[in-house]
């Protein structure tokens, strides 16, 4: 089968970034044929002043893009095109190029962008769902695209464009959702529900589990050292727990200096900030871990973390909300508390710390879900399912002679 796989690679390397070179090494190490086409943020720092003026209509549709990929189909002649990220350098124009050149679209949603120029639906550290069904414009007063109104601006005005295009609903064949609660909001903001599939991430390779019975010396946060990822609120709890209780803090973020500074005002030697660490050395560290918390107080989509973490045959700890509520099972592989509140991760973090025949039994749980669900080989199965099922659709709409003729290019 031939793939041209899309992305708009961000300035910090993030998860979906992983995912997309994931699933490019996963198609091409089972012998398909796949092409890239790709931007990255790292481009606008060397914009002219003339480039940055004009970078609001490039964010709505980009004439170069929408040329370039015209050529690459017609070059190419893709049984495929599978698109993970097209903001803000792409743009949705090589949507229209596919429709225009007849080649079927896949579209992973990573996050909610479509519906909320902040992407995360989230607005002073609350779930905020106001652009859904009202006036996406509001999202302007609010600066809720990086605290700022012109570039909320332009993000709301690429969506308003699209939706009265009707570029969401015509000009994409299969949305591709991590999670039924992803599905359940995107439902909710109009996309066609018939068109949308949920498929997991995977890690890849598999760390493979931690050995015997170990159970870890120390708890864990891994991800963006920041407010709405919850990591005020867990060192918040810390202070309320014993001081024999370890807390590895892996990652960076724009509260990491605030929070360090307050760890070490505060006497709390136990609670180490180790920064940002290579995949190995994360999942190093996990394999030491007792649990991994994961508070955050965004929707998430599917975060890496967690599935690591079961990976890892590690139980994870998480804020009851959103998308965390689905991907961790109270009681089988984790345990759950109430997002923003200390008083409440704290009880579940000290009462999870003393027993430890139950986070074993969590652990190993954990490592079977991981097993059932996010293998490299469970999501190409799904990824190939998915990639037949819009092929043939698709030529089925087109007619007979086009079905058969792409049934036998893609067998």
């Amino acid at each position: 089968m031939k793939i041209v796989l899309v992305h708009n690679s961000y300035l910090e390397q993030g998860g979906e970034d992983v995912v997309f070179w994931q699933e490019r090494d996963l198609l091409r190490s089972a012998g398909h044929e796949v092409i890239e086409y790709q931007r990255d943020n790292h481009e606008m720092q060397s914009y002219s002043a003339l480039q940055r003026l004009t970078l609001i209509t490039r964010i709505v549709w980009s004439s170069d893009s929408h040329r370039e990929f015209s050529s690459l189909l017609r070059e190419k002649r893709p049984d495929v095109v599978h698109v993970h990220n097209t903001f803000p350098l792409i743009s949705p124009s090589i949507l229209w190029a596919c429709q225009e050149q007849k080649v079927p679209v896949v579209h992973t949603l990573h996050n909610y962008r479509l519906m909320c120029p902040g992407a995360n639906f989230i607005r002073d550290g609350r779930p905020c769902e106001d652009c859904v069904q009202g006036n996406i414009w509001q999202s302007v007063a609010h600066g809720c695209y990086r605290d700022s109104r012109s570039q909320t601006a332009a993000v709301a005005l690429m969506l308003s464009v699209h939706r009265a295009r009707k570029t969401w609903t015509e000009a994409v064949d299969r949305y591709i959702v991590l999670t039924e609660f992803a599905r359940s909001r995107f439902v909710n903001g109009g996309l066609p529900a018939e068109k949308i599939t949920v498929k997991g991430n995977c890690v890849d390779p598999d760390p493979g589990p931690r050995s015997g019975n170990d159970l870890g010396e120390y708890a864990l946060f891994v991800g963006r050292v920041s407010i709405e990822k919850g990591t005020p609120t867990l060192l918040n709890a810390w202070r309320k727990l014993p001081r024999e209780m370890p807390l590895c803090v892996v990652g960076d973020g724009p509260a990491r200096a605030e929070l360090e500074s307050e760890a070490a005002a505060q006497g709390l030697s136990n609670v180490k900030f180790l920064g940002r660490l290579s995949r190995e050395e994360v999942i190093a560290a996990m394999k030491g871990a007792r649990f991994v918390v994961f508070p955050s107080q965004l929707y998430e989509n599917l975060p890496l973390t967690i599935i690591e973490a079961f990976a890892c045959g590690v139980p994870v700890l998480a804020s009851k909300l959103g998308a965390m509520s689905e991907i961790v099972v109270e009681g089988r592989t984790g345990l759950f508390f109430e997002p923003g509140n200390a008083d409440d991760l704290a009880r579940v973090m000290l009462s999870a710390w003393n027993q430890p025949e139950l986070l074993r039994k969590l652990g190993k749980q954990a490592r079977q879900e991981y097993e059932n669900k996010y293998t490299a080989a469970v999501n190409y199965q799904q990824l190939m399912k998915i990639y037949h099922q819009v092929i043939t659709n698709y030529s089925l709409d087109a007619g007979p002679s086009l079905c058969i003729e792409k049934l036998e290019e893609v067998s």
